[in-house]
């Protein structure tokens, strides 16, 4: 995930908005309790949607706790207490990707960027291991997805909708796993693959000018007007995964997801040049 999927905090209540942070600081603290301290910095508010997301489709109880910040003693926030269990997909899922995204990088880049993702590499090869011993199907899932998404990139393939369906199918298939039942599951599933177009599509967006720049293959780069292209490829990303949310029998946090869905996805993209 790239940054795309996070809440308007203008629309939301100052309760909603602490209970976000909340479930966003107890990922924090998940990740650097099983993966070790350089985890925390792969944090980002696309994996805590999908904490979200995990926590809303169960029935178990969910309370909060007051304590301090690792990273600032002098600071407190607000924490999940005992929901251990709702950050476990998440969190190994934000280690697979990221050790992938690595790989990708040291494919891709040239001097001295590729030097400092070779470098980087051992320092999360064991938190990857780790948890792609838990999660195999996660590891399968993403391994697929970069590679996948590497050979349509070598192709230099112009098609935007066969372009972004490596993200899609990889998306769909992870939301599905905090799925409780089958009909949950399709709705998920449908969900999952709205928001993996919407995420691949805007990322080309906001690359365009750069990509242009350096040379680097961008689906849109073929395209006269392509932000016109790109615009309604997301609108329609963003009007299917509001249709598909609210098929989701949702039993907390429905007004924070509400919000990322129907407000965070259309302020992803305003403003890009």
């Amino acid at each position: 995930m790239f940054g795309y999927i996070k809440a308007y905090k203008p629309e939301l209540r100052l309760k909603e908005w602490e209970m976000y942070k909340a479930v966003y600081c107890t990922l924090c603290k998940h990740l650097g309790k099983n993966y070790g301290v350089l985890s925390r910095f792969t944090l980002s508010y696309d994996f805590t949607f999908l904490c979200l997301l995990n926590m809303a489709l169960d029935d178990g109880e969910v309370t909060f706790k007051r304590k301090c910040c690792k990273f600032n003693p002098f600071k407190k926030c607000n924490y999940c207490d005992n929901s251990d269990k709702y950050f476990f997909l998440p969190s190994a899922t934000a280690m697979i990707m990221v050790y992938y995204k690595i790989l990708d990088n040291i494919a891709d880049e040239k001097g001295i960027k590729k030097l400092c993702y070779c470098a980087i590499k051992p320092l999360f090869s064991g938190a990857h291991k780790k948890a792609a011993q838990k999660y195999p199907e996660i590891e399968e899932i993403i391994k697929g997805y970069i590679t996948e998404q590497a050979r349509l990139e070598k192709e230099k393939c112009q098609n935007l909708d066969e372009a972004a369906m490596p993200t899609a199918n990889a998306l769909a298939k992870l939301f599905k796993m905090c799925a409780t039942d089958d009909f949950n599951g399709r709705a998920l599933g449908h969900l999952g693959y709205c928001m993996g177009r919407f995420i691949y599509i805007s990322d080309a967006l906001h690359d365009y000018t750069e990509d242009v720049k350096k040379g680097r293959y961008n689906p849109l780069i073929t395209s006269d007007d392509y932000k016109a292209r790109a615009q309604i490829q997301i609108t329609t990303c963003v009007n299917e995964s509001i249709k598909a949310f609210e098929l989701l029998d949702i039993k907390r946090f429905k007004n924070i997801l509400g919000n990322i869905i129907y407000l965070g996805l259309e302020e992803a993209n305003k403003g890009v040049k």
